[in-house]
């Protein structure tokens, strides 16, 4: 993985998006869309301010999510609503959005009826990703119910997982397709999750599941 710090965390969401446009851009050259997939959660909210305002050709940009809470868009821990506040705006209007909730659904079938339209993404072109403290990242939570076929080699494209201190089970792309990405960027705050990050790197994926996508990451990293 290759480490860039920046002074402060204001300049990183400035960078990062940039960052992310121009690969975005690189990719539209020579592909038909570009598959892009983006975490949910307080940190990226900022970048994607940003990288909306970006002229582009949307149209081409499938946008999809790491990871989501099995809720309705309108219930306000859906990662699709953030997404839909957020980034799919400005410019970016006009970009395909992949959502993940089905009505009737649960996580489990969900998931599965998702598959056949998922495969069609892959591989990504562009990942976006978080981490928490725990050293998860999507919904790759350490020790959670799902977590071991989650990480399999053969796991389909979006697998359920159930969180043991949550009460709302989520989806999660499998660690093999995080992994599989073409371009991979990682964005963290704090000393706490930089020391955090250092030590996943000296674990297996099942105690620290970023482990498993630490191979060509790009870690963007401010205190």
């Amino acid at each position: 993985m290759n480490v860039i710090e920046y002074a402060d965390q204001e300049m990183l969401s400035m960078n990062v998006a940039n960052v992310l446009a121009g690969a975005l851009k690189k990719c539209l050259l020579v592909h038909d869309f570009a598959s892009f997939a983006v975490p949910g959660g307080t940190t990226p909210g900022p970048i994607f301010d940003m990288l909306s305002g970006i002229a582009l050709d949307w149209s081409r940009v499938h946008v999809l999510l790491t990871d989501e809470r099995w809720v309705a868009e309108e219930d306000g821990r859906s990662n699709a609503r953030l997404i839909r506040e957020r980034l799919l705006v400005d410019h970016a209007t006009n970009a395909r959005f992949i959502p993940y909730f089905q009505n009737g659904m649960d996580a489990a079938s969900g998931s599965a009826a998702l598959a056949e339209t998922l495969t069609s993404e892959l591989p990504l072109s562009l990942l976006l990703l978080g981490m928490g403290g725990d050293m998860h990242t999507a919904s790759l939570f350490p020790g959670a119910p799902g977590l071991k076929e989650a990480l399999a080699s053969d796991a389909p494209p979006l697998c359920a997982v159930q969180p043991q201190d949550q009460d709302i089970a989520r989806v999660t792309l499998a660690a093999h397709v995080l992994d599989g990405a073409m371009d991979k960027h990682l964005v963290i705050f704090g000393d706490a999750k930089r020391a955090a990050l250092e030590r996943a790197a000296t674990l297996p994926p099942e105690e620290a599941p970023i482990a498993a996508v630490l191979d060509e990451l790009t870690v963007h990293w401010a205190a």
